[in-house]
């Protein structure tokens, strides 16, 4: 039986395919940017939603090569029973993205910030109406579904325009609404023959668990079932996190790869930009996507938070390469925040996300 906050969430449908997309105008991006004389920064050079009504026509006719949007929810993360706060990180990244310098190195017009989802009204009715952790659980797996069909809406109006998504979420559950919105937008492009993309991902876990109702520790599991990924690559995997099930799975299968962390770091077997351009070789065949979850990189606030981990540094390598090694059909960064239900708090979260943001553009820009 559907719990009470399914059923609700089951009611009318909206009268849009987004009606939790908030798109930004240009001065919604320059109230975030801090002028100074003498100096340009991002937020002045980056481009907006001319006309916020109609995205897919302003996406379409946009100069931008990138269209930057942001999915602050953390309902995936709690039906995977993690912590609350990869809804914070947003607006903590664009203060710091924005204000950046433009420059040789990065200019910022061939970027469309196109604005962000708000899911606040479904997280509002969880609270408000869920008995028990058990309903609030089925609750949150149920809401996920709805985040995947409006992300999925609108990074296949990207891709389709020939553009490249640069996604920062929220939960790691929204790879699945990206894979397959970029799968159907890059076919539709008429740039791969089937709507089938390859995935890299840089992650301490490999988010391959199994078809249990959606949440943020499964979203590869179901791209894969639903025909939507080909080829996946995990890089950085930790041995003590990878439920013996998963593993078989894993080796059992000449689609899926990963090197472990271990491998990497403990035993070094090899280095870590050989472990990258191993993924990258791997998923060099068509479309890949560029994950980076942020509970593999050392300290960094996370639900799932390790003291163990990459380095911030090895973190900008890796999209930096990736960027330029792969025929990108997206990036995608989650799982971090910049303040868990727990009351634990970072502010550098965002600056970081911003340097990895950068570093893949900049990447993408060195083949062309």
């Amino acid at each position: 039986m559907k719990s009470s906050v399914s059923n609700t969430m089951q009611g009318e449908k909206p009268q849009t395919v987004m009606p939790h997309f908030k798109a930004y105008s240009k001065s919604d991006i320059l109230s975030l940017t801090k002028i100074r004389r003498f100096e340009t920064k991002l937020g002045e050079r980056v481009l907006s939603m001319l006309d916020p009504a109609t995205p897919e026509k302003c996406i379409a006719e946009s100069s931008a090569k990138f269209v930057l949007l942001g999915v602050p929810e953390d309902l995936g993360a709690k039906g995977n029973y993690g912590l609350g706060g990869a809804d914070t990180l947003w607006i903590p990244f664009l203060q710091s993205f924005l204000n950046i310098q433009s420059n040789d190195f990065l200019d910022g017009k061939e970027i469309l910030l196109a604005g962000h989802f708000d899911f606040g009204d479904i997280q509002y009715l969880i609270d408000t109406t869920a008995k028990g952790e058990e309903e609030k659980l089925e609750a949150y797996r149920h809401a996920v579904t709805i985040i995947d069909d409006e992300v999925e809406h609108l990074v296949k109006i990207i891709t389709a325009a020939g553009k490249i998504p640069i996604v920062i979420g929220g939960g790691h559950n929204n790879s699945y609404p990206l894979i397959k919105g970029a799968a159907k937008g890059w076919y539709a492009a008429g740039k791969i023959p089937l709507a089938q993309i390859n995935c890299i991902n840089l992650d301490a876990h490999a988010d391959y668990r199994p078809l249990e109702g959606r949440h943020s520790g499964n979203a590869f599991r179901y791209a894969e079932e639903d025909g939507y990924l080909q080829k996946y690559c995990i890089v950085g995997l930790h041995e003590n996190y990878l439920p013996q099930n998963i593993w078989v799975d894993i080796v059992n299968n000449p689609f899926i790869d990963c090197i472990t962390y271990e491998d990497i770091f403990v035993h070094e077997k090899r280095s870590f930009i050989q472990s990258v351009a191993h993924a990258t070789g791997f998923t060099e065949d068509t479309f890949t996507g560029i994950d980076i979850d942020l509970d593999g990189i050392q300290n960094t606030l996370s639900s799932a938070m390790t003291p163990v981990g990459i380095s911030p540094s090895h973190a900008r390598q890796y999209v930096s390469f990736a960027a330029a090694d792969t025929k990108p059909a997206y990036l995608h960064i989650c799982e971090g925040a910049t303040r868990l239900s727990d009351g634990r708090t970072d502010s550098t979260s965002g600056k970081l996300i911003s340097y990895l943001v950068s570093d893949f553009v900049k990447g993408m820009q060195v083949i062309q």
